[in-house]
């Protein structure tokens, strides 16, 4: 028994040979194409409020997903239950469902020469640790009150109180087996060990301030368990005596933890349903020097052992390294089969699966980022605020520091910052090399001249 639940996250061969007879009942029964993903995961959680264990979780999920091509019709169906009986059930009904539907022509799978050919056991991407099958409830139990330092609070007061202290420990495996009608047969299987906290502090005069942080690592050994919290009560006691701002044009250097925030806009509008759509601000930019020359994104997928990592997207198409933006010049869309065919422009993959920053500039952290800088607001949190995907334009609610002489001197809140994404990835003025490994999108420090913030 005890067996059985350490390998409930993986795929057995049983349920991937159901997988394979879907397909085949699928292709006797009316459909010319199919795809067939089946995906399951296993994830337990241990939650702790002030030191004390608060919550247990466990939770298993398996889903098949079909997409069936259907005398020139498109449609795609999932379910989770993949005895032969129900699915077989199941499919008769979704290819009646397709046949009802208005031919698309554009729909297809991917050429197989496009497809990879080189994610066989799942294990290729070197994101899967054994350590997983031998980790019980006490083992869980004990790595969730070390993480906590709430019992240790008072070594760790300098004029404050810490009032409150919420966090998670939890793992996670994931297995994915993918086929299609044209001899497509791939896997990918990873594990992750997640540890996160929230703690909230006092001042003197009882206002309250909030800090989070967070790890995570395909690998338990790579886990920081000890340091989440103590990190989340820093960040929390460093909000205290903020003050008024008067803003305007200036510097701004964005910590990592936050800096996808102004990375994201940029690889969802190379999106070719984005692009399609005419949604996108980089629409018909393909090839074009649009941003500063200093900015290069490149897609590294295929790191062994690194976050993020993909042999292939979801259609399964091979994933392959490749310049995203280099040096300011958009250099590629983001297309699948789909969009390929609508749009006639030749598929790539249909996203980024291990975005990199790269760095210039010389600085290694965000210290010598901001000594680098001189004078501007670190940011450290984005508050609401929202983006215009067509025209660029942004405006988010900003939290963070005024730094002067490459020093810290007072936090600051309220604050909003307004542009146009073009506009300020052309006043990129240096980063730093700070990315953090626990996140698939390897972005550091950013620092930017000429920003427009107001208080």
């Amino acid at each position: 028994m005890e067996e059985q639940k350490k390998t409930a996250g993986l795929l057995g061969r049983e349920e991937m040979d159901a997988a394979v007879r879907c397909r085949e009942f699928a292709l006797a029964h009316g459909a010319q194409k199919v795809r067939i993903t089946l995906d399951k995961s296993c994830m337990d959680l241990f939650g702790m409020l002030n030191g004390e264990l608060d919550k247990v979780t466990h939770a298993l999920d398996i889903s098949l997903s079909m997409s069936l091509f259907v005398d020139g019709r498109f449609g795609t169906f999932s379910c989770n239950r993949i005895s032969d009986k129900e699915c077989e059930a199941f499919i008769l009904k979704a290819i009646n469902t397709v046949k009802m539907l208005e031919p698309d022509p554009a729909r297809d799978l991917p050429s197989p020469d496009r497809t990879a050919k080189d994610a066989v056991t799942g294990l290729e991407t070197e994101l899967y640790d054994s350590a997983y099958e031998g980790i019980g409830a006490d083992e869980r139990l004990e790595m969730a009150k070390k993480s906590s330092s709430f019992a240790r609070r008072s070594e760790l007061e300098h004029g404050f109180t810490v009032i409150s202290e919420e966090g998670e420990y939890s793992d996670s495996v994931y297995d994915n087996y993918l086929i299609d009608s044209n001899g497509l047969e791939c896997r990918h299987t990873e594990t992750s060990f997640e540890i996160g906290y929230e703690a909230t502090v006092t001042d003197k005069d009882g206002n309250r301030f909030s800090g989070y942080w967070w790890d995570a690592a395909p690998r338990l050994a790579d886990l920081d368990i000890s340091g989440c919290s103590p990190e989340a009560i820093a960040r929390a006691a460093a909000q205290i005596g903020p003050k008024r701002h008067k803003g305007g044009r200036m510097n701004m250097v964005v910590e990592s933890e936050v800096a996808s925030k102004l990375v994201n806009p940029l690889l969802n509008a190379l999106n070719a349903y984005s692009i399609q759509q005419k949604n996108s601000f980089l629409t018909d930019r393909l090839g074009e020097k649009v941003f500063s020359e200093h900015l290069t994104i490149m897609d590294f997928p295929r790191c062994a052992g690194a976050s993020g990592s993909r042999f292939y997207d979801s259609e399964g198409v091979a994933t392959h390294e490749s310049p995203i933006i280099e040096n300011g010049r958009v250099s590629r869309y983001f297309i699948n089969t789909y969009m390929s065919n609508k749009m006639g422009m030749a598929p790539t993959v249909e996203e980024s699966t291990r975005a990199a920053v790269i760095p210039f500039g010389g600085c290694r952290t965000c210290e010598e980022l901001l000594r680098k800088t001189g004078d501007g607001i670190l940011v450290c949190g984005f508050n609401g605020g929202n983006s215009n995907s067509s025209t660029g334009d942004f405006s988010y609610g900003i939290e963070g520091f005024v730094f002067e002489n490459g020093r810290i001197l007072y936090p600051v809140r309220e604050m909003v910052v307004t542009g146009n994404f073009i506009t300020l990835w052309n006043n990129l003025a240096a980063t730093a090399d700070d990315a953090r490994s626990c996140m698939a999108k390897r972005i550091p420090a950013l620092a930017f001249g000429g920003v427009d913030i107001r208080g």
